[in-house]
């Protein structure tokens, strides 16, 4: 299951890592303790709290402060994928970007190409109606 450092995982959620700390003192995320006494926030149960937190929480913020350069598409949602729906040509992929829930429809390929899953960081490329699926390079 992907794992995310407390500073990653507090960015995808729009909170400072201390909040992320307190809420992993807390039990509100899942964590593990790793050498040297780093802390890694479960990234599925990052989702689920993402989700959780969405339906109680509205926020100005539209878009992740991430964006690739040389992309004809303007919007870029940096979040984390909370589900994914395979059948045998297509996949229903729901990323969770801060307050925003996206569905991206992309085909079955793509998604095992991208060995998507859920807790793995993604973003979500918005052009006109058509929404892909892209791995963000620096997490």
């Amino acid at each position: 299951m992907p794992e995310l450092r407390i500073g990653q995982a507090a960015e995808l959620m729009g909170v400072s890592a201390d909040t992320m700390r307190r809420w992993v003192d807390a039990g509100r995320v899942a964590s593990v303790t790793r050498e040297g006494g780093r802390r890694y926030v479960d990234g599925a149960d990052l989702a689920r709290l993402a989700a959780e937190l969405s339906e109680v929480r509205v926020s100005d913020r539209s878009e992740a402060a991430w964006r690739p350069q040389g992309r004809s598409a303007r919007n870029h949602f940096l979040g984390i994928v909370s589900t994914v729906v395979k059948d045998a040509v297509a996949a229903q992929v729901e990323i969770q970007a801060g307050p925003h829930r996206i569905v991206a429809l992309i085909t079955r390929e793509a998604a095992d190409e991208l060995g998507l899953e859920p807790g793995m960081v993604a973003t979500a490329v918005v052009k006109a109606t058509n929404v892909g699926v892209e791995l963000p390079e620096r997490f």
